[in-house]
């Protein structure tokens, strides 16, 4: 943010740009950002540099298009986070993620953060390039910060979603470079007192989820892992441990994404928001619940069973505060 300041220390005058709707300053952070230092936003610098390395051996140029082939090999090899999970909750919701972040088949990191407080009712993830991903949601926190100063109150839970999504179109030609960042956002509605999943695409979106929602590479298994898992009103306890189980079962099928590590003690990033606001599962409390999956998967390697009768014991699923 250098480029905001003079050799005093104070805020260098501001070059002219839009305002809000009455000449006043606006209260988007990110329209800020690109009226006075478009090169600040994510993915700006990566996608000049995608476009300057040019296309990739046999790509077809199309005029007024961008390239989706430029600086392929380049791309390949920026890490990328993969797969997050969310599930609604008794009166919240529920975000986990995985920590390993691969570069093409290579694995490029293994403690990578994914889910973080965006405010203090809401939380997001990302999947895609990490180092994109990671300025989207340093960009999201001060945007909906600069919004509650400038108003004098925080957007609505949609309106937060809505916001995002306007973001995330704004990086479509860094998205059609290759530098793609999906996110997945989750809060509480102080509203209608419940948990919200809203997931993205490279346009924006965004598109409500129910119940549970998985993105990222091994999103596909964890789907399938919460679709036997779910049921409605859960128990946080039983919807962090169901989330878990999840990550656990993605990262069996997908080699992209990580598991609990217990030598290194690397385990998975869990969020919870309720009506008491976002809260991140100390390291020790991740540990317990990835602990007591790794047990019982030493007994059943392919986890719980859904049960097919009403009122069977759903095994690996008990209330974590039994």
């Amino acid at each position: 943010m250098s480029a905001f300041f003079n050799g005093t220390g104070r805020p260098a005058a501001p070059a002219p740009g839009p305002a809000g709707l009455h000449g006043g300053p606006t209260s988007s952070f990110a329209d800020f950002l690109a009226s006075y230092a478009p090169g600040l936003l994510p993915g700006a610098a990566g996608a000049a540099a995608a476009a300057a390395a040019g296309p990739a051996p046999g790509a077809v140029s199309v005029p007024g298009a961008a390239v989706p082939g430029a600086g392929s090999d380049v791309l390949r090899e920026l890490p990328h986070a993969t797969t997050i999970v969310a599930a609604i909750c008794d009166h919240g919701v529920v975000l986990a993620g995985d920590r390993r972040a691969t570069a093409g088949s290579m694995i490029s990191k293994r403690d990578v953060e994914k889910v973080f407080r965006s405010d203090e009712y809401s939380a997001i993830g990302m999947a895609g390039v990490a180092s994109v991903g990671l300025e989207f949601i340093r960009l999201f926190q001060v945007e909906l910060e600069h919004y509650e100063k400038m108003e004098g109150r925080s957007l609505s839970l949609e309106g937060k979603a809505n916001r995002l999504g306007t973001m995330i179109r704004g990086n479509i030609g860094g998205a059609m470079q290759g530098l793609v960042v999906v996110p997945i956002f989750a809060g509480y509605d102080e509203e209608n007192d419940t948990g919200r999943i809203f997931s993205y695409d490279v346009a924006g979106g965004p598109y409500e989820e129910h119940r549970y929602h998985s993105i990222g590479s091994g999103s596909v298994f964890a789907r399938g892992s919460l679709k036997k898992l779910y049921r409605d009103d859960m128990p946080v306890q039983d919807a962090v441990l169901a989330c878990v189980q999840a990550l656990y079962d993605a990262a069996d099928d997908d080699s992209a994404t990580g598991g609990p590590d217990i030598t290194r003690r690397i385990f998975p990033v869990v969020a919870t928001v309720t009506e008491d606001g976002f809260r991140k599962l100390p390291e020790t409390e991740a540990a317990e619940y990835s602990q007591r999956v790794i047990e019982s998967r030493m007994i059943s390697p392919d986890g719980p069973a859904a049960p097919l009768l009403a009122g069977q014991e759903r095994p690996g699923l008990e209330s974590s505060a039994e």
